[in-house]
């Protein structure tokens, strides 16, 4: 079944490598979507594929990179769609 979550992350998530991470993460799943950084500090990303993957990345999403802190994530649920080509990151 396919699932797509928007989430946004937050902690020390900006300036330790969180979206990179996220990017490869999503990519090593084949996951849809895109990441990027918030004003706030937070990191927002959305997430479109298999339900047990998007769970895998809701996952390393909750750990990031060894010099992330993350200290919560919100998420919720989106109509799947026409899922975008790949995953990005958007500067």
């Amino acid at each position: 079944m396919t699932r797509k979550v928007h989430l946004v992350v937050s902690g020390l998530v900006q300036g330790v490598g969180f979206r990179m991470f996220i990017e490869r993460s999503a990519k090593e799943l084949h996951l849809a979507g895109w990441v990027r950084n918030l004003a706030d500090g937070t990191v927002e990303i959305e997430a479109e594929g298999p339900e047990s993957l998007i769970e895998e990345l809701i996952k390393r999403a909750g750990t990031g990179p060894a010099r992330a802190q993350v200290r919560g994530i919100r998420k919720r649920e989106l109509p799947p769609g026409a899922p975008p080509e790949g995953f990005s990151v958007i500067f």
